[in-house]
C-alpha cells in the first residue's frame, strides 16, 4: 500500500511524485471530494471512512489530502497494522493557507480538532495558532471561545481551500462566522 498526500486539495498542488504515482496506481482509494479530481488519471474507488480501506488487500494507494503525517491517516493506518510500503507527500493545507495569508509559519503552533479533541488553552496567547476544524468545533465556537478566554486578535477561517469555491474570510477574535463548509483551517493571529 502506497499512501498519497495530494495537496489541499486540488491536484494542481500535488507533487510530481504524487501525480505520477497515482497514475501508475492500479487502484486508488480516496474520499469522494478528492477522488473526483483524481477520476482522470486514476481507476478511483471512493471510500466514506478511513476503515474502509481495511477491507482490500495487496497494491493500491491511498490518496488524501494535505500531508499524509500531519493529521492525517497515517496514525490509524499504523494502529490497525496495515503495511505501509512508501508515502509520498504534497503540500498540507495550512501551507497553502499561510501562503494565501502571506504569513510565516515559523513559530506557528499546530492543533487539529478535526474529529478529535485537543486543548483549547494550548492556542498561543501571543503568536500564530492554526487549527484544523471540524463540524461541531468550528470557526465560530474557536472565535466565541477565545474571546471567552481573554484572547484578542484576528482570526482567519479557510473554506474549501484550493477548490474553486474557495472562501477565506478575516475577523477578529470573538465575531461569529458562517459555515460554508466543513473543510476549513483557522489561522489564530492573537495578540495579548
Amino acid at each position: 500500500m502506497i499512501l498519497v498526500g495530494i495537496g489541499p486539495g486540488n491536484i494542481k498542488y500535488a507533487s510530481l511524485e504524487a501525480i505520477e504515482t497515482i497514475k501508475n496506481s492500479k487502484l486508488v482509494l480516496a474520499f469522494s471530494r478528492l477522488g473526483k479530481g483524481l477520476e482522470n488519471i486514476a481507476n478511483v474507488k471512493y471510500i466514506q471512512k478511513l476503515e474502509d480501506i481495511l477491507d482490500y488487500d495487496g497494491d493500491f494507494t491511498l490518496a488524501v489530502s494535505g500531508d499524509p503525517l500531519l493529521y492525517s491517516a497515517f496514525d490509524f493506518l499504523q494502529r490497525k497494522g496495515v503495511k505501509i510500503d512508501r508515502i509520498i507527500p504534497s503540500i498540507s493545507s495550512f501551507q497553502y493557507m499561510m501562503c494565501k495569508l502571506k504569513k510565516s509559519w515559523n513559530d506557528a503552533l499546530i492543533l487539529s480538532f478535526h474529529g478529535r479533541e485537543d486543548e483549547l488553552s494550548k492556542v498561543k496567547r501571543n503568536g500564530i495558532t492554526v487549527i484544523f476544524t471540524d463540524s461541531k468545533y468550528n470557526p465560530s465556537f474557536f472565535s466565541e471561545a477565545l474571546l471567552n478566554k481573554g484572547y484578542k486578535g484576528k482570526i482567519y477561517a479557510g473554506f474549501n481551500l484550493s477548490y474553486e469555491d474557495e472562501v477565506i474570510i478575516e475577523k477578529n477574535i470573538g465575531d461569529s462566522f458562517d459555515l460554508i463548509s466543513n473543510l476549513c483551517i483557522l489561522v489564530v493571529e492573537a495578540c495579548g
